[in-house]
This record gives C-alpha cells, structure tokens and sequence, in this order.
C-alpha cells in the first residue's frame, strides 16, 4: 500500500550515538568500527566537537546492544562521561566506515590522553624473539606509550607530534591504515627499522659506546658496576642506580646534593615490591595499572635489598613499576644476564630547577651527575615527572598527580568562566577551565629559579592549546611575594585576577572534588606549613567557615614567633625552642631541641624573640610537628619540604601508630585573630617535656602529638557544629598527606556523625591550591570593568 513502510524499514533502526569523554587518540574509532562490524550495523564514526559521533543502522536488537556496549567496553585509555542516543531516518548501506579526522574536527580538549604504561600485548611482543618487535625500546599500539609528552599540535596526529621525523615502514603504515589492528592511528606507532633509537653516550665529546654493544646492555653493566646512568623516560630524564649498591646511592645522592629526601625506586616486578613492603589490594592496582605512579608503601621492617641511603628514617618506600619498554630492558628481561633488580629512579635535576627533557641539556647540566646517558632520539615535548600517590583507608590519596593523570579533566560541580588558576609557589601546578571541567597541568615544582619560570610559562601556553580554553578571568594565591602571582600580574593585561586566600583555595579544592555547589559552607581543616594570612601573619593551623564565595576563620593555632623565617623552617629547634618560650617553659640543658642549637646561635635567637626582630607571627600547624619532632630528638635539621614532619610520622608507626590517649591543646574561644578561638599548644608542649623527663621513648611520644592534633581536630569540629550547625568537614593543606593523621581525623570526625571530605583527585598539599583558586574566582564572576589584583 502506498505510503506504507517496507519490510526492511520495519525490521531495521537507526540511531545517532554521541559519545563524550575523553575518547578521541585512544582508539576509540576503532573500537566502534570492530563492535558495529561483530554486530552486523552499517554506518559510520568519526570524531566532532562534542566527541566521538557514530551513526549505526540494523536489527534493533544489535542497535540496542551496540548502544549499550559502547559505554561499558571502551578503550583502556578512554574516559566515557556520558553516551546519549536519538532515532534518525534509515539511510540503507551495508557497510561501516571510519571518517577521517580533520583539522577543526573535535574539541581539542577531549583529543590527548596521559601517557600510559606499556600494555601487555605490547609487553608479549617485546618477549617473543619471533616477533618484529623483539626488544624494540619504544614498542606502542593504541593502548599504550606516550601521548601528553610528545604533542607538538593539534588535531592530535603523528604529523602533530614529535613522532613526525620517522617515516614509517610499509608494514607499520600498514598496520597504521587497517581498522582492524591494534595500530590503527596509534601516532606513536614504530619498529626497529622506523626508529627511534636508542644510544649510549659516555663523557667526553658526545660520544656513544662501542658501536658493537647494544646500548641497554651496556647501561645494565655500568649500573650493575656501580654507576650512575642518566635515563631518558617520557617525560624527562631519571638518574638511575642500583638500588641494593650503598656505596653507589650514597654518590648519588652526595652529588645531587640531596640531603636526606627519599629516592624513589623502579623494581623489576610485584614479587621485589612484595619483599621489601606492605602491598593491600589497592596499591596492587596502583602499581600494575596503566598509570604506573610512585606509590608510597609502608616498608617492612626486615627487608635488606634496599641500601640504608635510600630512604633513611622514613616509614615508607616510594614504588614504581617499569612502564616504558626502555624500562623493561634495562631491568632485564627473561633470560637477560643478571642485573639489578631494584633502580632508584630520581628525577634528572639540579636542586630546584625543572626535569631535564633536552638532550644537549641533559649533557650539560647532567654532566656532574651522572657517569652514562641512556637516550634516544624522540624528542620530548612537554616535561612531565612521575606521580606520586599513597592510599589512604582504602582510597588514592594524591602526593603529586603529573605523569599518568595529566591532562585528564577534573569534573567541576559549577560552572566556570574560561579561566587560568597560575597555583602557588611551592609543588606547582596551574589548571584552566571551563564549563565543567578543570585540566590540570603536569608537576612544574617550586617557581624559585628562572628556569622553572620558563618551563611553566611553555606549560602554561601548551595546556592551553590542548584544551581549546583561552582564559578570560585569571586567579592566584593573596601573596604579595609569590612568583606565581607576579607571572599572573605580567600575563593577565587588561583580564581581570582573582586573588585567593590560600588556605580558603586548599578548602575549595576540597569541596570541588567532593562535588559540592558551595551553597553550603563546610568546617574546612587546612593544616600546612605556610600560608600568607589576612592579617599579615604566616597562616597554616586554620578551621575555615567556608564556601566558594567567602570564608571566615572559627579557630587558628595560637599564634608564636617564626623567628628567621626559612632558618626556621631549615632548622626545627628554632621552632622548638621559639614553641617552649611561648608557651612559657624553659629552655633546659638536657632537652634534644636545646643541646641541638649551638650557644651562640641560642643567645642570639633568645634577643631575637625578646625583641621581635625578624619574627612574623605564625599559626602553622607543619611549624608545631617540626617544633615537636626536635624537641622529641627525633629531627633537629631538615634538608627537604616536611623532614622533620615525615620522620615524625615514621617514629609514631614503628612505636605502634597512635596511643588511644594523647596529649591535649587548651581551647581559648574568643582570644585568636578577629575573635576566633585559639588552639593553645602549651599544654602539649608541657606535657612532651615531662614525657622526656620521664624517659619516654620519641616514637611513643610521636604517637602521643599526632593523637594530640587528632583530638584537637574533633574537638573544634564539634565546638562548629553545635554553634553554626555545620556537618561536613573538609580536610586539606600538606599535613593531611600523613596517613596517620588523615586516617585518626577522618575515623574521629565520622564517628562523631559528620560527613568528611579528603583529597582522592588532586595533592591536599599546594599541588592542589589551583582547582581551589580556580572554583573561588569563578564564584565572584567578573567585573564589568576589571581591577587587577582584586582580593
């Protein structure tokens, strides 16, 4: 009958299926080519703006399956956010086809992924002396290898990459072309005879080993002799030793200068992890997963592989896996002559400054550092060093989120502007945003040199171009002397910048995550060691009423003098000692902190705090560990960011964790800054110089302080909610990296019937402070006629 439909029509539908996410340049196409062809569907996929778009025409019930499988069986590296789909005419066709991508097609900022470990069919490869790929160093396909690190443009295709100077081979280009291969548009994509390839440079004139000698092979022996070999990884070089070798760990880490700050270690496999820590069930997917971070463990105490230099009196072992092929060879393969099984691998630096990713610069600056070069010839473009993570009652708790986790969007619970958050000065990490979603840079580090500087403003232009997000409103910390806000003064023209309070920034980086509107504020936590206060003073033991458009500060810890400021901080006795005059208890002979200060130092540090000279108040609450990890005898001098703090926290675990009763701070409501109560850590401080008095050991007094803080937290927390009403807790700023006080709070706090937020997306430390500075500015809007350094 005219105008009815056909037979076919009846029994076929086709829909329209928008798929968004980050899943463009992780072979997704593909994926939704090989699921269309196994279900019998015609049609097409190809990338747009919104994200990848596939049009499938069939029986309904293959329709209704492939929409439902296209979500749940993604790609390894894809992130699915959301997959919608709507009825469209039939169009007939037998056939499923890939669309090309073209410039403009796709939203930039959905077409890189991190860079991810090399996957275990690439890993099969690798092994099998039959296959083409047999050892070759830079083995990738669709699931693996680098992508953030070598992006040079956009659309995101090998043209656009630092992969664009190795013409493929016929068999890699057809590998490359064939929807059906696991290379399909794998940029990366390579074999022995495409290159890159691999060299072993000795000192003197650039030049390489014997000719003769396969490069890995010969880096194992220098290693396995005691050497130092510098490495490059994928986002920059490491500097590498064996990690069993004393003697070599102690030259290492005397000529980077390192003091006492662990090294992180790279074991062959799960079975040497095993042996020398704690591994529960969540770390074993940290270290065998994709992202491959350095995963804090908590060492075993009769463990003996490791040398004593690499992580001298600290609780925990920090943990990779090999991710790269180059990794893979270096440790050995099976059959390999024996090598070392355990690497330490550091980032390749100078103190201060960035990673090293140039080879001519690596050379140079490396040159007093290491004996080797392990390199190649794949340029890297954006520096990117290993992340680092710890788990936390059951849950990732971020250290450092850089390599594995960047450039992947963080979902924003409101919307923002298109906007820059430059971070702070310490640990950087800047992000831009937009709509619902924040992007979060790469690890930059401290912004106290200039060639950090450089490498943030390169990072900063980069991010931008891979985002598509071109800021119109910029934000950064209220310090009159951060760098970072300086670089954020010179950059933003007529933008308006947004200041924030840097302790509000860590509390709103808290409820970001936690995916809260801000309608209602939260009793925020923010421990760390400095932050610039309102009120001029060093701000760092806060309770915080606070939402993204304002705070008010409840409770601080009592004021005391930071006298020298970074000699302070260098030297915890001078806090012990300035924490004892406050408190109004003498400086004994006998007690560690004093015989710790030499008398001539002691003189002049006692005229100093008599007259205030060079002293800013200060409320941190890392200045009271360190005060107390020197006055316990347990840390007098720290080398590194939170020595003393860290092995503070490792005296308290080796004396068992925290006692079930601790020491007591005295509430003092209405006598803290602007009438808010004060934290009073006299009565602790008293109470550690009887516990010495007593003979107690200073693991069991550790315990004792960090019970202490714990209990202070319950208590101030509970003080709020029965005046303001308040039920959820936010708990953030660098102390909260201790699992042992995170943990005490969080198990407290939930206890008492209060909801609690910590850190599982970004660093609580100021690794962190930009999600919080971006969500806060976005909160006050922008002007119509903008104010630079609005606060």
């Amino acid at each position: 009958m005219p105008g009815q439909p056909g037979p076919a029509a009846r029994t076929a539908q086709r829909r329209r299926v928008l798929v968004r996410g980050v899943v463009q340049g992780v072979g997704f196409r593909p994926f939704v080519f090989g699921l269309a062809r196994e279900l019998g569907l015609a049609g097409h996929v190809g990338n747009t703006g919104d994200g990848v778009v596939a049009e499938v025409e069939g029986a309904p019930g293959a329709v209704a399956a492939f929409c439902d499988r296209i979500g749940a069986e993604a790609p390894p590296l894809a992130v699915v956010e959301s997959v919608s789909h709507d009825l469209v005419p039939l169009t007939g066709g037998t056939d499923f086809t890939i669309s090309p991508s073209r410039p403009g097609d796709g939203a930039s900022r959905t077409l890189v992924s991190p860079d991810t470990a090399t996957c275990e069919a690439c890993l099969t490869e690798l092994r099998d002396p039959g296959d083409r790929r047999h050892r070759h160093p830079f083995i990738t396909c669709t699931h693996c290898g680098p992508r953030f690190t070598i992006v040079t443009g956009l659309p995101y295709d090998r043209p656009n990459t630092t992969m664009a100077r190795f013409p493929m081979c016929a068999t890699c280009r057809a590998e490359y072309e064939d929807p059906a291969d696991r290379r399909f548009h794998a940029q990366p994509v390579s074999c022995h005879d495409c290159g890159p390839r691999l060299r072993l440079v000795l000192p003197g004139a650039d030049r390489p080993g014997r000719q003769d000698d396969e490069p890995v092979a010969q880096a194992r022996r220098l290693l396995a002799a005691g050497a130092v070999v510098a490495v490059k990884g994928l986002g920059g070089y490491h500097l590498a030793c064996d990690a069993g070798n004393e003697e070599s760990v102690r030259l290492l880490r005397t000529r980077k200068d390192r003091g006492d700050k662990p090294f992180a270690l790279m074991a062959r496999d799960l079975a040497d992890v095993e042996r020398l820590a704690h591994v529960g069930p969540e770390e074993w997917e940290l270290l065998t997963g994709t992202r491959r971070p350095i995963v804090l463990l908590r060492r075993r105490p009769e463990a003996r592989e490791v040398a004593e230099a690499v992580a001298p009196r600290v609780a925990d072992l920090g943990v990779m896996l090999p991710y790269t092929p180059v990794h893979h060879l270096l440790l050995g393969l099976p059959g390999d002559p024996p090598g070392p099984r355990l690497l330490v691998m550091t980032s390749g630096n100078l103190g201060g400054e960035p990673i090293v990713t140039d080879d001519r610069q690596a050379l140079e600056r490396l040159a007093g550092l290491a004996d080797a070069w392990l390199t190649h010839d794949r340029p890297i473009h954006v520096p990117c060093d290993d992340s680092v993570v710890r788990i936390c009652d059951g849950a990732e708790l971020p250290v450092r989120r850089s390599r594995g986790y960047a450039p992947f969007p963080v979902p924003l619970p409101v919307p923002v502007a298109p906007s820059l958050a430059v971070g702070g000065d310490l640990k950087n990490t800047f992000c831009v945003g937009e709509g619902r979603h924040a992007w979060l840079s790469a690890h930059v580090g401290d912004m106290d040199d200039l060639a950090t500087l450089t490498a943030f403003t390169a990072a900063e232009r980069q991010l931008e171009q891979i985002t598509g997000v071109r800021p119109v409103l910029l934000a950064a910390d209220r310090h009159p002397g951060y760098r970072s806000v300086g670089w954020a003064r010179r950059a933003a023209g007529d933008r308006p910048l947004r200041q924030v309070q840097h302790h509000h920034a860590h509390v709103a980086a808290a409820m970001a995550e936690a995916g809260l509107d801000g309608t209602s504020p939260v009793i925020g936590v923010a421990f760390d060691g400095t932050g610039h206060g309102d009120d001029g003073a060093v701000w760092g033991g806060e309770f915080l009423l606070a939402g993204y458009d304002g705070f008010r500060r409840s409770a601080h810890l009592g004021y005391v003098p930071l006298p020298g400021g970074d000699a302070a901080v260098r030297r915890p006795y001078r806090m012990a000692l300035a924490h004892l005059r406050a408190a109004g208890l003498p400086w004994a002979p006998g007690l560690p902190c004093t015989d710790a200060c030499p008398e001539d130092e002691r003189a002049v540090l006692a005229t100093q705090l008599e007259r205030g000279l060079h002293c800013v108040p200060t409320s941190s609450m890392g200045r009271l560990f360190d005060a107390v990890a020197s006055l316990s005898g347990v840390c007098h001098r720290a080398g590194y960011e939170a020595q003393a703090a860290v092995e503070l926290e490792a005296a308290a675990v080796a004396a068992g964790g925290l006692p079930a009763e601790g020491y007591s701070f005295a509430l003092r409501p209405g006598a803290g800054a602007g009438g808010a109560t004060a934290c009073d850590p006299g009565p602790v401080l008293a109470a550690v110089v009887a516990d010495l008095g007593a003979g107690v050991p200073a693991g069991v007094i550790a315990g004792r302080f960090h019970r202490a803080v714990a209990g202070l937290v319950r208590r101030v927390c509970a003080a709020v909610r029965e005046r303001e009403g308040i039920t959820t807790v936010a708990l953030s700023g660098g102390v909260f990296a201790n699992a042992l006080l995170s943990s005490a709070c969080a198990r407290d706090l939930r206890a008492d019937g209060f909801t609690v937020l910590r850190h599982r997306l970004v660093p609580p430390n100021d690794g962190g402070l930009a999600l919080g500075q971006l969500v806060v500015a976005a909160a006050r809007g922008i002007p119509h006629h903008p104010q630079r350094g609005d606060s």
